[in-house]
């Protein structure tokens, strides 16, 4: 008796398989062109006619320059939200490559080309599958992604979050050999929180620093206790990161300052550490001004949270994936201290995020870099796992 299972493996394989070389076509359009930010105008104008070309209704403008549109299956059920961002990095590329990018500064050294190309693959397949889908697959196509404003905030405020159950993304992952498929527990990515710091003194001359006060002794007395939120007050087993990225005070070398700027990031790996740190980073600020007799002004700016998978998420995905894919794939945790605003969606639903491996044989690639060079069979891969794990969840 022939497994029905191992039948709709076979078929997404095949119809994935049968539509590569043209989705590989799209990834390297929008590669060479690549845009930034919010300006992902002619990507998300060749998004919405190729969702045109397959019979779907897209709505274009969410979120400013977002692309959506609704799969319906043939029976009422749950709405799965899946998403690829589309923008670029201020990146000037160095890979050579013929569908190098066009604009000078401006590259795809993040693989969003080929997230963007994957859930186009995802679009075409999902059609066939109507009559076993109970409820809504809800495709995203957002703009921003690697920016400070955030898309996934603005294509929300547009509505694209509403009356979803579940929340998917996924990421090229240049460790992993393409095909790989990784899933993680616990965090995925870290949250994303800046601070700028101004220490007030007051300034006199370098021989007489009784008569005033010393801004830059009591920022670096700052530095030093604030690395001590992570030495010694998180367990270790569950740490973060703080960065001091710029330091600037004074003007020259005979004269005490009347200020010191400290500038950084935090980033966490669970709610609760992200919270205990700013509360920490405050009480400390508070502590060094008291002790040294300055004025500190903190702006303790929060990002983007951090990106927690759903535990029974990953329990339903780790089958459904392995099956496709014939081999077990076992979640783990994750490693990462970047930041993702898909998060912005899990803090609405129940998600997570999937890696697909994009490394290319005899290469040692990293994300964010100008001669990064995925493996486009991860375009394959991943449009296989997006879209067997879309109708296995939607047909429970």
């Amino acid at each position: 008796m022939t497994d029905l299972k191992d039948v709709l493996a076979r078929d997404i394989s095949a119809r994935s398989e049968s539509m590569e070389a043209h989705l590989i076509a799209i990834r390297r359009d929008i590669h060479a062109h690549p845009e930034l930010g919010f300006d992902t105008v002619r990507t998300a104008k060749l998004v919405e006619q190729e969702l045109l070309r397959l019979g779907l209704k897209p709505s274009t403008g969410v979120g400013r320059t977002g692309v959506m549109v609704d799969i319906v299956g043939d029976r009422p059920g749950k709405t799965l939200l899946l998403r690829a961002d589309m923008d670029a990095l201020p990146i000037h590329e160095q890979t050579g490559l013929p569908f190098s990018s066009t604009f000078p500064g401006k590259m795809h050294a993040c693989g969003h080309d080929i997230h963007t190309a994957t859930l186009l693959g995802v679009a075409a397949i999902l059609p066939h599958y109507r009559a076993q889908l109970k409820g809504t697959v809800r495709l995203i196509f957002q703009p921003a992604e690697e920016t400070p404003e955030s898309g996934a905030e603005a294509m929300i405020a547009d509505g694209a979050a509403e009356e979803v159950d579940l929340a998917i993304t996924l990421h090229n992952k240049p460790e992993l050999a393409a095909g790989e498929i990784a899933l993680t527990r616990g965090a995925s990515t870290a949250s994303s929180d800046e601070f700028d710091v101004v220490v007030y003194g007051k300034s006199t001359h370098a021989a007489r620093p009784h008569m005033g006060t010393d801004p830059i002794i009591a920022a670096v007395n700052l530095i030093s206790q604030l690395q001590t939120i992570i030495s010694r007050e998180l367990d270790p087993a569950n740490s973060a990161v703080l960065t001091i990225g710029h330091i600037h005070g004074g003007s020259t070398h005979n004269i005490i300052s009347d200020s010191c700027l400290i500038q950084g990031t935090v980033r966490a790996k669970s709610p609760e550490a992200r919270a205990h740190i700013e509360t920490a980073f405050k009480r400390i600020c508070a502590g060094v001004a008291l002790s040294l007799n300055t004025r500190i002004e903190v702006n303790y700016q929060r990002g983007v949270p951090p990106l927690m998978n759903d535990d029974a998420l990953i329990d339903a995905l780790e089958p459904i994936l392995s099956h496709q894919f014939g081999k077990p794939i076992i979640a783990k945790p994750s490693a990462s201290f970047g930041a993702e605003d898909f998060s912005l969606f899990t803090e609405r639903a129940p998600g997570c995020q999937i890696h697909i491996g994009s490394g290319a044989p005899g290469r040692d690639d990293h994300l964010h870099n100008s001669d990064y060079q995925p493996d486009e069979r991860s375009i394959h891969a991943g449009t296989q796992a997006l879209a067997r794990l879309a109708i296995d969840l939607l047909s429970q």
